[in-house]
């Protein structure tokens, strides 16, 4: 075997202890995966530049947890590093979204640590047991605000009032109850 080919192989297969942990780096294996899974729907080419451009298209999309792993790979516009070449590259030979993730880890340990917020069952939770700012949340993830709301009801309200076009299936099911 050349040496180029055991540095490939050692470099695809780390060792066992670099193995990523149940659970881990939660945000980075589910973003890339879809992302991945986008670029094949899309027949696109792969190769490292044509997957760059559609990462930093994808990222610019991204929110919350998503658009904070794009930062801390260079993928925004306001990130100070710039380490996009560590996911194109792999993902041109189909490398495994857990190895691209490892091998991040290794990079910058903040990547794994971000975990997504745990997602309410919005058919089954009582919305006036909530926080306001639980509310808040709620209303901000689906990219909406409440103008003018002061009491807790006014976000129930709205919440309530655009549920049917964000969580449809969840309006459904509050309806049956």
């Amino acid at each position: 075997m050349s040496g180029l080919s055991v540095a490939l192989a050692l470099a695809l297969f780390p060792s066992n202890s670099d193995a990523l942990k149940e659970g881990e780096c939660d945000v980075c294996v589910s973003f890339l995966g879809k992302f991945y899974e986008s670029l094949k729907e899309n027949d696109m080419k792969f190769n490292s530049a044509d997957i760059e451009k559609a990462l930093v298209k994808s990222c610019k999309d991204a929110k919350g947890k998503d658009n904070r792993f794009c930062y801390y790979i260079g993928a925004t516009s306001d990130a100070a590093t710039k380490m996009i070449n560590e996911v194109s590259k792999p993902l041109s030979y189909h490398a495994p979204v857990e190895r691209i993730c490892e091998k991040l880890k290794k990079k910058d340990s903040q990547i794994c640590e971000l975990k997504y917020d745990k997602q309410l069952d919005l058919s089954t939770v009582d919305l006036k047991k909530l926080k306001v700012k639980d509310l808040k949340k709620i209303l901000e993830e689906w990219g909406e605000s409440c103008k003018g709301c002061a009491e807790k009801s006014d976000f129930i309200r709205k919440i309530e009032e655009l549920m049917p076009m964000y969580a449809p299936a969840a309006a459904k099911a509050r309806t049956e109850l």
